[in-house]
């Protein structure tokens, strides 16, 4: 398992085209992929969950990959999340 705490960058925060585009990515992955965010945990390979977050502007965040190609996940979730989902 590896983990980051992570803040999202972008304006919008994650609203439905960056939440989709997450949720995508992590999806081809085959380790579970999880946010926590305010207490809850997010499976991040939903974008309805990532939604329902309502992570805005400059919410923490930790993402959490676990299973196989767990650093390849985290390395791209995090650098999605880092660039502000190139918005």
């Amino acid at each position: 398992m590896v983990s980051k705490i992570l803040t999202v960058p972008n304006a919008q925060g994650f609203h439905m085209r960056p939440a989709s585009v997450f949720s995508a990515a992590m999806g081809k992955y085959p380790c579970k992929v999880t946010i926590k965010f305010n207490g809850n945990s997010y499976n991040a390979k939903s974008t309805l969950n990532l939604i329902a977050a309502c992570m805005k502007c400059g919410s923490e965040i930790e993402l959490i990959c676990d299973g196989d190609q767990e650093e390849a996940a985290m390395a791209e979730g995090a650098k999605m999340i880092e660039d502000g989902f190139g918005e």
